[in-house]
This record gives structure tokens, C-alpha cells and sequence, in this order.
């Protein structure tokens, strides 16, 4: 139970961003394959983080990276990728600023076969995969379609990918559920799984 009355899932504090990225994004299954490459750069970028740090960093993010515009991405040349390391809005981490320029060029190369967002869904064959949690933290930290998907995206050249990176994007895009039965997203978030 929260400040605001409302039961959420037990990793949520009672920051109002955090409150509102739960009950208004996580969980909730992501189609569109622009929007499922920014996130899976942004969650990489939480590597060692926690996600509130990059949640908060998010539109400092989107600045900087062209709102994550892949064709855009692979443009930046090394002026703006300096920036970018000197920019105190996002990690200045060179390996983590480069690993989002690697990412937009293995989504091209994924786009020129397939979508995207088809390449994402496969390791679940296009299903939510609904869990019945009471507890947060019995949710594991990675899985057999985790590490699958892990494996395929740095087959594609992607970084920052990991089986445990892969596992938080796969809960923040509905790919799996993992809104615990007691939180109050747990419903409607079934209702949206997809089937």
C-alpha cells in the first residue's frame, strides 16, 4: 500500500513518477517497434542503475538520441557523441552511449527482414505470458525466453542486452506480466495481455 491509498507492486516507492510509470506504462503490452527499441536502449542503459534513475533521465535521453529515431541514431557523428558524454542529463558512460548507436543499426538490420516488434514477440510466440506473483520478489530475474532473446539481439549486434536486461524490458513491455495479484494494475493488465 501506497500514500496514495492504491496497492502496487512492492518495488514502487512513493515518488510520483515511479507511481505513475506503474500504473500507467509497466506491464502494459508494446506493439509499436520504435517505441520497443527506446525502451530496450533506455532499460541497458540502467545497467548497475536503478530504473528510477533512468526514468528520470528519460526525456534527457530522448534529446539527446533524436527521440530515438534509429535512422537519425547511426547519423550522430563524433561531435554529438561527445556531447552526449559530457551532457550531465544522461549516464556518461562511453560504452553505454555507444551501445545505443550499435542498437539503432541492429534494429535497421532487424527492420530489413522483419518488424521489429515481431523479432521482439517471437521468443513468447507473440504472447503475454501471464504470472500469479503475491510477492514481488518470488518474480525471477531472468528466464529461458529472456536468455533466448538476449542471445538473438547480440547475434544482431546489440549491447547491453543481457538475460537480465531482456527480462526487465520483457515486464515493462507486457510481454510478461508481473503485476503481483494484489496490485491494483493486476486486472487490467490481464485484460490487455495478449492471447
Amino acid at each position: 500500500m501506497t500514500s496514495t491509498g492504491l496497492n502496487r507492486c512492492g518495488w514502487v516507492s512513493d515518488d510520483p513518477l515511479y507511481q505513475k510509470y506503474h500504473d500507467e506504462q509497466w506491464g502494459r503490452p508494446v506493439l509499436d517497434s520504435k517505441e520497443l527499441f527506446a525502451k530496450l536502449c533506455l532499460d541497458g542503459q540502467q545497467a548497475g542503475l536503478s530504473w528510477i534513475t533512468i526514468l528520470k533521465k528519460q526525456a534527457n535521453y530522448e534529446a539527446a538520441f533524436h527521440d530515438f529515431e534509429p535512422t537519425k541514431i547511426i547519423q550522430m557523428d563524433e561531435q554529438e557523441i561527445v556531447a552526449c558524454l559530457q551532457n550531465p542529463g544522461i549516464v556518461r558512460n562511453k560504452l553505454k552511449v555507444a551501445s545505443i548507436i550499435k542498437n539503432a543499426h541492429g534494429y535497421l538490420n532487424i527492420e530489413k527482414r522483419q518488424g521489429f516488434s515481431d523479432f521482439i514477440w517471437q521468443f513468447t510466440d507473440g504472447k503475454t505470458i501471464i504470472n500469479e506473483w503475491k510477492d514481488f520478489k518470488e518474480a525471477p530475474t531472468f528466464t529461458a525466453e529472456s536468455k533466448a532473446m538476449s542471445k538473438a539481439l547480440k547475434k544482431e549486434g546489440f549491447s547491453f542486452v543481457g538475460e537480465t536486461i531482456c527480462y526487465a524490458f520483457m515486464q515493462a513491455v507486457g510481454i510478461v506480466n508481473d503485476h503481483v495479484i494484489g496490485c491494483h494494475c493486476y486486472e487490467e493488465t490481464r485484460r490487455l495481455a495478449r492471447r
